[in-house]
């Protein structure tokens, strides 16, 4: 590994500018799910089923809009997009403190729906900043700064319902979102190369037909199956300390899970060539699967995690550079809205299945399962994989 890369990709025009702001526009983010689970249960005296209810009704939102802004994104641009979408959820989160249960779960699903691309707007503009020789240490940044921002936001999420309320939680997350919106709005960061552009005006309109197939969906399917398999495992890791009466160590083993992850973006990022996403993602569910089987005490499974924890963030980069290089960049933006729609769908996806493991069978299991489906997923999608690896064709010249 070798630090040259990322000095290269730093010193390009307006990357740290984008990397920064990304970082800091994603926090807030991150935090909704956790305010939105604390104010139900705190403010409005409900469950956690009500609680959860009212996070699925937000990813099933996120789910839809995602591709939809994508597409918006390909065809107008950066900007409008993110007007939209910055003033919805100014309305929503300083209607959601007052709003009754019924009515939250409907403002969940429109907020949702209205989700501000950051992550996928991020990861295109960068593939559009980036020459593609050096795309593997920009996503692998992208990637590290994603984990940064999910330790960071819920951490603060928490935080500040414990020290204020979850009133004002839900303010500070409105006052977030919005800065985000507004300081990206500023940036402009281009979606497309000086040469994409000028390629684009020549060209016809790009059939999704041409771009979108078996090999790419069964992509998403994969990258899907990644964050089914995270989300079922900090799960497990919860119920495994719970259940050995180690819950306080709980928020150490979490967070050198996502040190571990950071380590292995950056070793990523700086090595000359990448590896498949089906590879690294097979191991990483293949090193999850006996993680539930690990004795010993808390340090021991905070140690055992090294392996699979390594392979996050490289999972994800890897992820988002394969459908980069699968599409034409007139679409890329539709293509990212897909990727984050096929993330969110095995986050939403995972909670269920591995708390119904959980409560059956034990933490362990969980565990156990989360890997097997990790594995199989990635065993179908092999027969797809010279499908995938097939660069998109080039639309005909007008």
């Amino acid at each position: 590994m070798a630090i040259e890369p990322y000095r290269r990709v730093l010193a390009l025009p307006g990357v740290r500018a984008l990397l920064l702001v990304g970082l800091v526009a994603r926090i807030p983010l991150t935090g909704t799910g956790i305010t939105l689970t604390l104010h139900v249960v705190n403010s409005l005296g409900l469950g956690f089923l009500q609680a959860g209810l009212v996070g699925a009704a937000s990813m099933a939102g996120a789910a839809v809009g995602s591709p939809l802004a994508g597409r918006f994104l390909d065809r107008r641009g950066l900007r409008p997009v993110l007007a939209v979408t910055t003033l919805v959820q100014l309305a929503f989160w300083c209607c959601a403190p007052a709003l009754p249960y019924q009515a939250l779960v409907a403002g969940a699903v429109i907020a949702g729906l209205f989700s501000q691309p950051v992550f996928g707007a991020i990861r295109q503009c960068l593939a559009a900043m980036v020459p593609a020789e050096s795309h593997q240490t920009g996503f692998a940044l992208d990637s590290m700064a994603v984990e940064l921002s999910f330790m960071v936001g819920p951490a603060l999420a928490v935080a500040s319902v414990t020290a204020f309320s979850s009133t004002v939680t839900m303010y500070a997350v409105g006052v977030g979102l919005v800065g985000s919106g507004a300081a990206l709005f500023a940036l402009n960061p281009p979606t497309r190369s000086a040469e994409e552009a000028a390629q684009e005006d020549s060209q016809e309109k790009v059939p999704r037909r041409r771009w979108l197939g078996p090999g790419l969906l069964t992509l998403l399917g994969v990258a899907s199956a990644l964050t089914f398999v995270l989300t079922a495992t900090e799960l497990s890791l919860v119920a495994t300390l719970k259940a050995a009466g180690a819950t306080g160590w709980t928020g150490l083993v979490i967070a050198m899970w996502c040190a571990y992850s950071v380590i292995g973006g950056f070793v990523y990022g700086g090595l000359p060539r990448g590896f498949s996403p089906l590879l690294l993602i097979g191991a990483l569910s293949a090193l999850t699967a006996p993680l539930g089987f690990v004795g010993g005490g808390w340090w021991w499974l905070c140690l055992a995690l090294v392996p699979a924890g390594v392979l996050c963030a490289p999972s994800l980069s890897a992820t988002v550079d394969a459908v980069n290089r699968r599409v034409p960049a007139a679409v890329r933006g539709e293509a990212m809205g897909l990727h984050g729609m096929a993330l969110t769908i095995g986050v939403a996806s995972a909670g269920p299945i591995a708390g119904g493991i959980v409560d059956s069978y034990g933490p362990s299991w969980a565990f156990a399962a989360s890997g097997a489906v990790g594995v199989l997923f990635v065993l179908a999608a092999v027969p797809f994989w010279r499908d995938v690896r097939r660069p998109a064709a080039d639309p005909v010249t007008a």
